[in-house]
């Protein structure tokens, strides 16, 4: 049954990735160590799409790059990641390409803000929230209209805020908090943008996070 929902799953041409850490008994030594819990999951119904919900879990006793990479040997297609730096080795071939997550580049300017009120940070968040705003608007609707809606309406606050990151870079000192914020976002903007290409493609990975 596993190996047919995974050969099912894996089929699809857009998945969602991530993994959690979980305890696992080490036997003879009376404890525990810990393992890693892989993740893929199918999820269309933001944009009509006709395969149902679903996921595959995969145990591995760590986080080595050749587990994704092994677990997603045959897919082909967009692939919804955080920012775990192991799944970029997936990209080497050609035929993968990463869907980065706004909501794990958000949560370092929340975080900031969180802790010291920087008018930089609110204004990054002030930014990214107007996307979801959009995004909440298509959701459900097709590929199609999300994408015409993004190219209409996204694309300038995209643009906009790629300019606004870089002018804020230099004024920063280089080893704070925010700057590592906006380097973060800028060293992933060309998976974080995949989304203004596609309308199947989400903004974040919360669908397989839940």
């Amino acid at each position: 049954m596993h190996e047919r929902l995974a050969k099912n799953v894996f089929a699809s041409d857009h998945l969602f990735a991530d993994d959690t850490p979980v305890p696992v008994l080490n036997p003879g030594r009376g404890r525990t160590k810990t393992g890693r819990l892989w993740v893929y999951a199918r999820e269309q119904r933001a944009w009509s799409g006709p395969e149902p919900p679903a996921a595959v879990y995969m145990f591995a006793p760590d986080r080595k790059a050749e587990r994704p990479a092994s677990h997603l040997e045959h897919f082909r297609g967009v692939l919804h990641v955080d920012g775990y730096v192991g799944f970029e080795s997936l990209t080497s071939k050609g035929d993968v390409v990463l869907a980065a997550c706004w909501s794990h580049a958000r949560r370092r300017f929340y975080e900031v803000a969180q802790a010291t009120n920087a008018p930089i940070a609110t204004e990054a968040l002030r930014r990214i929230a107007e996307l979801y705003a959009i995004e909440a608007e298509v959701r459900g609707q097709t590929p199609a209209h999300r994408l015409a809606a993004r190219r209409n309406r996204s694309k300038p606050i995209v643009g906009a805020m790629r300019i606004w990151f870089e002018a804020q870079l230099p004024l920063l000192p280089g080893r704070s908090t925010l700057a590592e914020a906006i380097r973060y976002a800028l060293s992933r903007w060309e998976s974080l943008t995949r989304f203004m290409h596609d309308g199947r493609i989400e903004l974040d990975t919360n669908p397989v996070d839940r």
